[in-house]
């Protein structure tokens, strides 16, 4: 049985949104809240940063699908991005 793999964004304390890939958002979440304090797991992104919480997930059907999903989101516009978050497309 494949692994599930998401696409994933997360919203900072600032407001700021960072957008990943993961087999368990839950897991990586924690390692990107524990780069503040040091942690090494996490994307280098939250140094400085503060994660706050996820705010959009997207189930894709394999690796390579989630890495082309979050290539066209990451090219979102910040407006657009919070669009897709409150579900318009």
């Amino acid at each position: 049985m494949e692994q599930r793999w998401y696409v994933y964004m997360v919203e900072t304390e600032c407001g700021v949104l960072y957008t990943g890939i993961s087999t368990d958002i839950d897991r990586r979440f924690s390692e990107h809240c524990a780069v503040s304090n040091g942690g090494k797991q996490g994307a280098k992104f939250f140094r400085g940063k503060v994660a706050k919480a996820v705010v959009y997930r997207e189930q894709c059907l394999n690796r390579s699908e989630a890495s082309k999903r979050e290539y066209v989101i990451k090219k979102l516009s910040a407006a657009k991005k919070r669009a897709l978050i409150n579900g318009a497309d």
